[in-house]
């Protein structure tokens, strides 16, 4: 999911096939994850809530 783009929620197998192509994939800390599967853009540290969905922000974190 690039910068700016907002998945609904509960889209679990966009969000797993999105994170899965996704470089900058990095779980967030695993009592925040939503989806069943470890790779999804709902357990993603970079994800934030936004209305109803999700939306990506890995832009805002410097790369390390």
């Amino acid at each position: 999911m690039s910068d700016q783009h907002q998945l609904p929620m509960e889209a679990w197998d966009q969000g797993q096939s999105i994170a899965l192509s996704c470089p900058k994939f990095k779980p967030d800390v695993e009592e925040e994850w939503l989806a069943e599967e470890t790779v999804s853009c709902y357990n993603c540290r970079y994800r934030r809530f936004v209305g109803s969905g999700i939306c990506c922000m890995k832009s805002l974190f410097p790369d390390f």
